[in-house]
């Protein structure tokens, strides 16, 4: 059942990410996000009413908010990249976020690194390469893509906040056992919340955003109700099965998303991106599973 659960969250959340595509052609990345939390929230309300907020800490309030804010940041972030690059080229990118909290851990809280960790982390670092390379006649591209793109490094900023926020989120759900039910509202509030201060000192007139809206309502409410399937199928793969077997599947989010979407965009090079993907994917499932 978990991987029912699992494989739906992935084709649910690569559906969203094209969509959000399509929206962030006619809309200001900022704009989006504002707009989508909103929606998110509004989406959430089932949820605040049959969640058990009375036995969360204040302290863990603290902390929901403060992982929150990194979310809204990171969110922003993407959503930037998204609009500047190609989707085969920004989403997998992403994929790395694994081998660096790995990483992180090895450093800062003194965690061994164990051969297949090695290994995974090894396939992430070919993929990114890989992927960044492009063709093969373009060796030495990845050494300068930050500078060829500046895009790129709002993925890239937006990775190293995953690493952090990968391991409050699992402070959250195991040490401080929040319930998941209670999170993802808490989380889509809290965001709501932070957006709308983005919104306000970016000093952007509420008619600018009142048009974002007219523009594309269609593509934020599909986007939001599909943001709300594929992270409560999420939870409930985590719930049903083993944690590290329902985030594995759900890696593959990124290859359905970048390869229909870069089809349906007509992105360049899907098939050598495709093959890229795919070692990164195996990089990420390896660390995972350990």
């Amino acid at each position: 059942m978990w991987f029912i659960f699992a494989f739906t969250s992935a084709l649910l959340s690569a559906t969203a990410a094209i969509f959000e595509k399509k929206a962030l052609f006619k809309i200001n990345a900022l704009h989006f996000s504002f707009l989508l939390a909103l929606a998110n929230l509004l989406l959430s309300i089932p949820f605040f009413i049959y969640a058990d907020f009375q036995s969360i800490s204040l302290q863990t309030y603290a902390v929901i908010a403060f992982k929150s804010f990194l979310g809204s940041i990171s969110f922003l972030l993407v959503m930037n990249g998204i609009k500047r690059l190609e989707l085969s080229s920004a989403l997998p990118l992403l994929t790395i976020t694994p081998g660096l909290v790995a990483v992180f851990a090895w450093i800062v809280l003194g965690e061994k690194l164990g051969s297949v960790e090695i290994l995974g982390i090894l396939f992430l670092l070919i993929g990114t390469y890989m992927l960044q390379v492009g063709k093969p006649s373009n060796l030495l591209t990845p050494f300068y893509f930050g500078m060829k793109n500046k895009a790129y490094l709002y993925i890239l900023g937006a990775v190293l906040i995953f690493t952090f926020t990968s391991i409050l989120d699992k402070w959250l759900l195991s040490d401080y056992r929040v319930a998941p039910e209670s999170y993802l509202p808490l989380q889509h509030l809290f965001m709501a919340g932070f957006f709308s201060v983005y919104i306000i000192f970016s000093k952007t007139t509420s008619r600018a955003v009142v048009d974002g809206f007219k523009i594309s309502w269609k593509w934020i409410l599909i986007v939001a109700i599909l943001t709300i399937a594929y992270r409560y199928t999420h939870i409930w793969a985590i719930k049903t099965g083993a944690v590290a077997l329902a985030l594995s599947v759900k890696r593959t989010s990124v290859f359905f998303a970048a390869i229909i979407g870069g089809t349906i965009f007509k992105e360049k090079n899907i098939g050598y991106k495709a093959l890229a993907i795919a070692v990164m994917i195996a990089g990420a499932i390896f660390v995972i599973l350990k």
